[in-house]
């Protein structure tokens, strides 16, 4: 056994000794620990459910410190709608944030977080969470989430509440539209959350929310509780002076020699309230351990990843009207990002995507003075993407550097949910929610390649609309048990073109033209769920779900060469409804010194679609699949059953009281084992991994190491897909926060520090990259972030 892999086991042995340290010794600490630890306000989360309930903070006077309960909101009048409410904390900086009144299972991550881990990607930000990973395509540049194994056309990526548009499901090298930069917090929702967002979320929902549209007035009361000084909240009927309020986010990292900024700015005074912000980054190509190229080593590289720099901006401007009982607001933004493909073919090429997005948003929300309707809330947004695949035609000529391809997508939605006054039916209290939503969206992929052809690009303009409907009731049987039975039908109507497959020539020998598609598709789905309240602060949960998802149209109509994926993409428009099964149960620990959370899910699918790579080599065309120089990878949409099974863990646990602060331990697990139903290895899948570390931190100061061990990923599919080594990711962080003495100009708040990412400079291949054999991870680099709040 090499050095190497002895310090891989050493280390994912010293983890597994930290999980059981903390299962072990948490609950028997709990009374040692009642005055060193710091109870937290409960993380509000918005995604997972259209049932909103309102936290109410409060005081426990034997503690001294906040609290909260989360209970369905009174139904008190607004004097007037002009009034910001008092803010609800936000969660101590370094503590791991655990949900624990939701049906579904629910990672978050609030703003300080986002701040101190950056990354340009929302893959990238969520990397080594528990059960999520991203893409990493281009790292930096375009990494979509993964959860439990799940990707594109099964985990929605939302933005306020609406879809965030672009092309990321279309393909792995497409850059999702949510800047981290310019986001203020993250919810990554499994479970019932699925039903209320749509089928194409079976896997889960990634929803990054800021304040665009602003939902509240902001508040310009200086900081004087840091000082002792008294203040209150503003008082119902009061009136609002106008205000400003402005952040900065600013931070330098090494590995690729970046730098991001951005600004926000939130103004507003009587019944309205307005938001701007802009940011940006660049980032030159990053450095990496060792040569990334396994399958040719004649190549000369530099000590960084040939053809991965990047470049992003964008900029939005929203507002909102508040009157009696409700708001009423809207945003545009523009997102633009230039970003090189790492990979042999993208660095012989030169090849590069050139993204431009415009999104207008609606939303608002209506609380009338009625007995049955609680709340009326809506949401709409327009996308209008568009991206150039830009390279060489020619490695040998810098003349032929051009558009090889185009992507576009114009799609707009509109959601609308009623939440209605709960109700007492004797045997429980009773809430209910009803929602409605219309989806439109119209693709396009021309290659200038191929003009005049019968198959120019990777599919024909295609066009699909989706309209649903759907509704959760939850009951409150008692205080510590409730119940949720939600279900949801959607109709999905697509319209493209394809030509039969493989028959893809006339018996005479000519290439057959474009069939019209038009399938159409009903799919149903629902879900049942209990949290039951457990002895020791736990909470446990079970899950059930039925969710059927109709093809995508990348699905159906596909024909055709995708450059910077390398593979020939054939669609099946014999496809039929994809049909998930699954079941999920969990305990969760949110208050206290130990807390933590773990969850083991089973899931079934019927007709399971999936990318398989046949082994076949193509061109740019049908008749040149079989060919034996070919530069692309033939993939075709296949079904079969397949059986997806897991686990996650996560843990913190406040040791004892050090130096003025607290010091503890953190572990976390994941495992995902995804076969079809013969026994072979659904293909793309993230290893097992485990890692912990120890933290130190108190009012101001945060200090973590963490280590995180993936294991070797051997399970990988028959044809065309390579095992991948393990590695083990160091990192180390340290951060400074404080309000600052108010003033007329300064800033009244201010968080600093460093983070050091991949400390063993290890080389780390993500298993479920399709560049993974030609692209490492950035080396060992440190990031410098500065935070200000004026």
């Amino acid at each position: 056994m090499s050095f190497k892999s002895r310090r891989a086991q050493r280390l994912g042995g010293a983890s597994l000794l930290l999980l059981g340290a903390a299962a072990t010794s948490a609950f028997a600490q709990d009374s040692a620990q009642d005055k060193s630890s710091t109870e937290l306000p409960a993380v509000t989360v918005t995604a997972p459910s259209p049932i909103v309930r309102r936290a109410v903070v409060s005081r426990n006077p034997d503690r001294g410190t906040r609290t909260a309960r989360v209970r369905n909101r009174e139904r008190t009048p607004d004097a007037t709608p002009a009034a910001p409410a008092p803010a609800t904390a936000a969660p101590q900086q370094g503590v791991l944030p655990i949900v624990t009144d939701q049906f579904a299972t629910v990672t978050v991550v609030p703003n300080e977080e986002i701040r101190r881990e950056g990354g340009g990607q929302l893959g990238d930000l969520l990397f080594s969470k528990p059960g999520i990973t991203g893409s990493s395509f281009a790292p930096g540049a375009s990494s979509r989430p993964i959860i439990r194994g799940l990707d594109v056309n099964r985990v929605g990526i939302l933005e306020n509440g609406t879809n965030a548009g672009g092309a990321s499901d279309l393909g792995e090298d497409h850059f999702v539209p949510i800047d981290p930069l310019a986001t203020n917090q993250v919810e990554v929702v499994r479970g019932p959350a699925a039903l209320r967002y749509g089928s194409t979320s079976i896997g889960g929902v990634v929803s990054a929310t800021n304040n665009r549209i602003p939902d509240a007035l902001p508040s310009c009361a200086p900081s004087f509780q840091s000082y002792g000084l008294p203040t209150k909240a503003p008082l119902a009927g009061a009136a609002t002076s106008p205000c400003v309020t402005a952040e900065t986010r600013t931070a330098f990292s090494s590995v690729d020699r970046g730098i991001e900024s951005g600004v926000l700015l939130d103004t507003g005074g009587g019944n309205f309230a307005f938001h701007a912000d802009a940011y940006g980054r660049t980032t030159s190509d990053y450095y990496i351990p060792s040569y990334p190229y396994l399958t040719d080593q004649s190549r000369p590289v530099n000590g960084r990843q040939p053809n991965s720099a990047t470049r992003s901006d964008g900029a939005s401007i929203g507002g909102s009207y508040f009157f009696q009982g409700g708001y009423i607001g809207a945003s545009i933004t523009q997102n633009d990002s230039l970003y090189h493909i790492p990979g042999i073919d993208g660095a012989d090429h030169n090849t590069r995507i050139d993204a431009h997005q415009t999104k207008i948003n609606v939303k608002g929300e209506y609380r009338p003075d009625a007995a049955a309707i609680d709340a009326i809330r809506f949401w709409a947004g327009a996308t209008d993407y568009r991206h150039n695949e830009i390279g060489l035609a020619d490695p040998a000529d810098l003349n032929t550097d051009g558009i090889r391809q185009t992507f576009t997508n114009k799609e707009q939605e509109i959601r609308t949910e009623v939440q209605l006054m709960p109700f007492n039916a004797r045997f429980a209290e009773v809430t209910t929610a009803l929602g409605f939503q219309v989806g439109h969206q119209e693709l396009s992929a021309p290659s200038p390649d191929n003009p005049g052809t019968l198959f120019n690009g990777l599919w024909d303009p295609n066009n699909s609309t989706r309209v649903a409907g759907y509704a959760f009731n939850e009951f409150k049987f008692t205080e510590a048990t409730r119940a949720q039975i939600a279900g949801r039908i959607e109709h999905v109507e697509l319209h493209g073109t394809m030509p039969d497959f493989p028959a893809d020539y006339l018996p005479d020998g000519t290439p057959q033209a474009p069939i019209a598609r038009n399938p159409s598709f009903t799919p149903k789905s629902g879900s049942i769920g209990l949290l039951q309240d457990l002895p020791g602060g736990m909470v446990g949960s079970i899950t059930a779900q039925y969710v059927e998802r109709a093809p995508k149209a990348a699905e159906l109509f596909s024909r055709g060469g995708h450059d910077a994926t390398a593979t020939f993409d054939i669609g099946n428009p014999n496809l039929t409804i994809e049909t998930a099964k699954s079941v999920e149960l969990g305990v969760r620990r949110a208050t206290g010194p130990f807390r933590f959370e773990a969850t083991v899910y089973y899931t079934h699918f019927d007709n399971f679609i999936y990318r398989r790579l046949t082994g076949v080599m193509c061109d740019d065309d049908f008749a040149s699949c079989g060919a034996p120089d070919g530069e692309l990878n033939q993939a075709v949409y296949s079904q079969r059953n397949a059986n997806f099974r897991g686990g996650e863990f996560q843990s913190q646990l406040d040791v004892g009281a050090f130096q003025g602060g607290i010091w503890g331990i953190e572990n976390q697990l994941d495992f995902v084992r995804a076969t079809f139903s013969d026994g072979t290895n659904v293909p793309r899948i993230p290893p097992m991994r485990m890692g912990g570390g120890v933290f130190w931190r108190d009012d101001n100061w945060l200090m973590r190491i963490n280590l995180l061990h993936a294991f070797a990923q051997n399970n990988v599919a028959e044809i065309a897909e390579t095992p991948t080594a393990g590695y083990n990711l160091l990192k180390a962080e340290v951060s400074y926060k404080t309000k600052l003495r108010p003033n007329s100009f300064g800033a009244r708040e201010m968080l600093v520090g460093l983070v050091g990412n991949n400390l063993l400079n290890e080389n780390i291949r993500n298993s479920v990259s399709y560049t993974k054999d030609e692209v490492l991870l950035p080396g060992i680099g440190v990031r410098a972030f500065a935070n200000f709040k004026f």
